[in-house]
This record gives structure tokens, sequence and C-alpha cells, in this order.
């Protein structure tokens, strides 16, 4: 079994450098598709969702050159290929962002046959509004039980209001929409910063999108986009996950190259608790000299609002604050799956429903955990890297999902932990 170890009770002390975006990165890969030519991504994670969409994207008969962080990929061969090509399952079913291709192959092929896709287990996540969007643009949709056959004559623009603020939704619609008849309204859109680096990158290659970032998007359609190179932004969420590891252990670090301005919620969090966050010229300083202070209460919300993704990384950190506090889950209905985890560790905390209230203890202890999902995972090397004693977290792969070496960068800051094949025995 894929596992982690870490031997916990290390102060941190050092730099280590962040990634590029895994959710700014994928809906950009399947952007490319809408271009009948090469473009260049650099910047990009090492991690397996990106190595699942790249092999989406070779089954579609793209041409892909990888080089270190740069990939190269050559799209023109979707022309002329009767669709649907063999999209493989276990690349489809093991991450929801594989949904993202369905709005790009709509607008290059005008047909799409495709599982339904799959991820973590945090919620229902369920693309409803994905296809309802399609369908108000021309898409006919025939849903089966394990997926769907969507066509289309050709997309045009129309004017959506989501219910609820979706990040996947807006980001289906935006690549619809692009090469759409017509002008497309998005009300109520996501504003994450990686939908503003997706429509940044379509806007290079000579699309016409305003209001990235707000609530209204405008897409006017374009007959065609050209050939661009993009760098993509640094992981905001990873960036917030090795703050987490400063509040948990203590120290001073520094992340190189961390998107603060996209950190702003995440900052005020930290400085809840005690720690000292400076924004430098090209990354962030935090110091955490004092003990935590326990947050009264910490509420996950869409951006610019606390991300749900760091949901579980903060709440190791306040299992040993002083005090007692409350951490509240607003976007997912299952992403508490890290607290019986916890528990095993010593960790006093009551779940209720969408809340969980939180007893600080001085310190956890180690012990064998699993890790059932990403940022979960990645939230139970942090709480064994706070740990007395030693941890093994099982189940490596959901971390390396996300993260390009989190032992790694964890190791520059101090932490000493490693990966290794886990027999169930220590």
């Amino acid at each position: 079994m894929d596992a982690i170890q870490i031997y916990g009770g290390n102060r941190l002390e050092g730099q280590t450098k962040v990634q590029g975006s895994k959710n700014a990165v994928l809906p950009i890969l399947a952007a490319t598709l809408l271009i009948n030519g090469t473009c260049e991504i650099k910047n990009c994670p090492v991690i397996s969702d990106v190595h699942h969409m790249l092999r989406l994207m070779e089954s579609l008969c793209c041409k892909i050159e990888r080089s270190g962080h740069t990939i190269r990929i050559y799209t023109g061969q979707l022309f002329g290929h009767d669709m649907p090509c063999n999209m493989p399952s276990d690349s489809v079913c093991v991450m929801r962002s594989s949904i993202m291709l369905l709005g790009a192959l709509l607008a290059r092929t005008g047909r799409v046959d495709m599982q339904y896709p799959g991820g973590c287990v945090i919620g229902k996540r369920p693309i409803d509004l994905h296809l309802k969007g399609l369908r108000k643009m021309g898409v006919v949709i025939e849903e089966r039980e394990d997926g769907f056959l969507a066509e289309t004559k050709g997309l045009i623009g129309a004017e959506h209001k989501l219910p609820f603020v979706s990040v996947g939704a807006t980001e289906n619609l935006v690549l619809a929409a692009v090469l759409a008849k017509g002008d497309t309204v998005i009300e109520n859109a996501a504003r994450e910063p990686e939908i503003c680096a997706l429509c940044d990158f379509l806007n290079q290659a000579g699309a016409r999108i305003e209001g990235a970032g707000t609530s209204r998007i405008l897409i006017r359609g374009v007959e065609k986009l050209h050939e661009v190179s993009y760098e993509v932004p640094a992981d905001r969420i990873v960036a917030g996950t090795y703050l987490a590891a400063c509040l948990c252990c203590g120290g001073e670090i520094y992340l190189k190259d961390a998107p603060c301005s996209q950190m702003t919620a995440v900052n005020v969090a930290a400085a809840s608790m005690g720690a000292e966050v400076y924004e430098g010229s090209d990354g962030l300083q935090i110091v955490c000299k004092d003990k935590r202070k326990m947050p009264e209460r910490l509420r996950t919300d869409s951006y610019p609002g606390f991300p749900t993704d760091l949901q579980s990384a903060f709440l190791t950190a306040m299992t040993m604050a002083e005090g007692r506090g409350t951490m509240e889950e607003t976007i997912f209905e299952n992403r508490f799956h890290i607290v019986g985890q916890l528990q095993k560790m010593g960790a006093k905390i009551i779940c209720k429903e969408n809340t969980v209230s939180v007893e600080g203890i001085e310190r956890l202890k180690g012990n064998i955990l699993q890790a059932e999902e990403l940022r979960g995972g990645a939230a139970l090397v942090l709480a064994g890297s706070a740990a007395d004693g030693s941890s093994i977290v099982e189940n490596r792969h959901f971390i390396e999902r996300g993260y390009e070496n989190i032992c790694q960068d964890l190791r520059d800051l101090g932490v000493r932990c490693e990966t290794m094949e886990y027999s169930g025995r220590v």
C-alpha cells in the first residue's frame, strides 16, 4: 500500500517553492482542445490529476510532449475524427475535472460520448448544472445509467443564471461559449482565481471574455482561437496547506511564489490563530512563535471567502489551539471524513451536520491513518508532522492527485517524512 511516514515534533524552518495550480491547469488543458494547433503550458504541476487529463487528451488524438513542468499540446488531429473516441474510463472516473472536456469538445467536434466523471468522496457535486446550461446553448443530451451522449449542430450563446456558485459549471459554460454563435452571459458566476486564469488563457488565444473574477461574465463568441504559450499561476491551496503546517508545528517559513493576492481570507484566518504573515516581493513569510489561538469560528465560503479546500488543514491546526472553536463547512456536505482520523490521534472534536466543535489539546499522538480524499489526506500529513511520535498516512495516491511532492516540500521546511510502501505492519 502506498503511504507516507512522518516523524513528528519538529518546529518548522526553511523555504520551499509553491508548485503550479492544480485547479487552474486542468480547465486550461481542456481549453487547448478549442485551438487547432499547438499550445505550450508552462509551470504545469507533476501530479496524477494532470497525468489523467493528458491521458484522456491523448485518447482524443492529441499529441503531447512533456519536458519537466512544460507541456506542448497539438490538437489539430481532432478535426476529421469521428467522435466518440475511447476515453479511458479509469481516467474519466478518477477525477471530477474530466467533465471540463465536455464544453470544449462540443465546441470543437459537436459530439461527446462519455461516462460520468468521478473524484473525491467529499460531496455529491452533481453535473446537472453543466448539462442544463449546455442544453440552453443548443446541445441535445441523452443520459444513461453510466454516462451520457451530447450532440449539437452548433453552439449558440445564452444567458445563464446559476442557482448557486459553481466553479466547474462556470468553467464549462465559458469553454462552450468561446466559439459559440453570439453572446453568452453567466450570472452568479464563480469568482475563483482559477476562473480568471482560464479566461486569461482564452483571451490570450483570441477569445473575448469580460468580467472574469466578478459574478457576471460576458463571453462574445469568436470564429476561432490561435496558438498560445501560457504560464500557470502558483497554487494557492498548496501554499495555504504549508501555511497551515506552520500553524500546526510552529516555526518560521517562507513560501516562494505563493500567490499572496489570492490568499487574503487564508492569511486573515492564520492571523486569528496567532500567526504573523508577511507578503514578500516573491512569496509569503509565516512566523508562528507562540501557542496557537483558537478562532471562535471559521466558515468556508466561495471565493473570496475561506476556501473549502483548506478546511481540513486548518481544522487540524485548531485541534492543537488553546480554547474552543467551531468550523462550519458550507460548500460540500461530506467533507469531515478527517474527523475520525484526528480523533484517533486524541483530538477532541464533535461533529454535527455541517459544523464541528473543537476543544484544543496540547499535542496529537502519532497513529496509523487513512487518507480518503485529496485535501484531507494532506491535512493528515500535517497532523503527523505536529504529533508526538511517528505516524503513517495510508493511500498516498489521494494526496498525489494535487501535491507534486509533499514530502520533499515539507522536508525543505524541517518535517521528517518520506514516502513508503506499507504492508500493514510497522
